[in-house]
């Protein structure tokens, strides 16, 4: 797929189907239950609604994309391990070892991990190869991370995988990423995209040392200097400062608003995707649904630019999609009742009214909700 006819795809995403969120905030309001009992368990099921078009929600397709890269800011000593740490993550994936494939299985999810450019050039048995860079990523501190191409590139990777998925029948998508050095990607992205400084947006990722968090603020302020990364352009703001697991996330949250399909998103990596999304296209937010509040400090201010709160508060900062699976179980568990528990009206008993007061003892036939 040709930039030009991705760019034509996202322009033609439409907004969110109100009528269906009405119709599906009416049937948890008849569930006989106190009214948003569920919080926003039910609010997630009702924006489900708007981005699928109908408030008869299927959630029994599941599966996760992880797309593995690496980034060649590494160099600049960001990281606690090195970059062979993720082709070998790459592989666990690929034989369905990791941690989001032993999650993915309680969730009942299938895992398609991806790779788009490691140091280690062979593509792990199991791991879809969609190469974008052999080797990975440039040391954004020297110059462009990679070139404008191989970002539009990774976002069409990105965006047909989704349309891909949803075609094949899942009905609810997530993605995660694997690539040493992403939290620091992320956070000159979150940079880019909110006018944050480095001290603002960089976290100790997989838990650097105060030393080593001298060190990557001090690569992102170097990144942002060297490249001046335009804010008004996703596209530059990705092959300046991003990652290639970063493009290819914005692109299959393109692919899922595109085929109306419902996309959980994980911690901070995915938070600065979807901004870049939403920024590209602003309809792609209907199909976003948030998941956990990342550790790092970027994304939570990138959840807050999006106007999403997550449902989960756990200090999750494993990736991999991880967290976007432990939201799973519990939305199968919302759909149970919203699709199969009994009405007000059906165990003959008074709705709760949202106004406070009391309700009847008993209603009739005709006081049905």
């Amino acid at each position: 797929m040709t930039w030009t006819q991705l760019s034509q795809q996202v322009s033609s995403i439409p907004p969110a189907d109100r009528g269906a969120m009405e119709a599906a905030r009416r049937r948890w309001d008849a569930i006989a239950k106190p009214l948003r009992g569920l919080g926003r368990l039910e609010d997630l099921l009702v924006r489900m609604a708007g981005v699928t078009g109908s408030p008869d929600l299927d959630l029994d397709r599941k599966a996760v994309a992880v797309f593995c890269a690496d980034n060649g800011v590494v160099a600049e000593g960001v990281t606690q391990t090195g970059q062979e740490v993720t082709w070998t993550v790459a592989q666990t994936m690929g034989e369905r070892r990791s941690s989001v494939c032993h999650m993915a299985r309680t969730a009942g999810a299938q895992v398609f991990p991806v790779d788009l450019g490691m140091v280690r050039r062979d593509t792990p048995p199991g791991v879809r190869p969609c190469v974008v860079l052999a080797g990975g990523t440039r040391n954004m501190t020297k110059g462009p991370a990679m070139p404008r191409e191989a970002a539009e590139r990774a976002l069409a990777v990105g965006f047909s995988l989704a349309r891909e998925l949803a075609e094949d029948g899942d009905t609810l998508l997530a993605a995660g990423e694997m690539g040493i050095g992403n939290t620091t990607t992320t956070a000159a992205v979150a940079c880019a995209l909110l006018g944050l400084s480095p001290r603002e947006a960089v976290g100790r990722g997989a838990g650097l040392s105060d030393a080593g968090l001298a060190r990557k603020r001090r690569a992102v302020e170097r990144a942002l200097e060297v490249n001046r990364p335009d804010p008004g352009d996703p596209v530059d703001i990705l092959c300046k400062v991003g990652g290639l697991d970063i493009a290819a996330m914005t692109g299959f949250y393109l692919g899922c608003a595109a085929a109306q399909v419902p996309v959980i998103l994980d911690g901070a990596i995915s938070a600065a995707a979807a901004l870049l999304a939403v920024r590209l296209c602003p309809n792609a937010e209907k199909a976003l649904l948030p998941s956990h509040w990342p550790s790092e400090p970027c994304g939570q201010a990138l959840l807050a630019a999006l106007g999403l709160e997550p449902v989960l508060h756990g200090n999750f900062h494993l990736g991999e999609g991880t967290g976007a699976v432990a939201l799973m179980p519990l939305l199968d568990m919302a759909q149970s009742v919203y699709r199969d528990m009994s009405t007000f009206g059906g165990m003959g008993i008074g709705a709760y009214r949202p106004d406070g007061e009391r309700v009847p003892a008993k209603v009739g036939p005709e006081d049905t909700p």
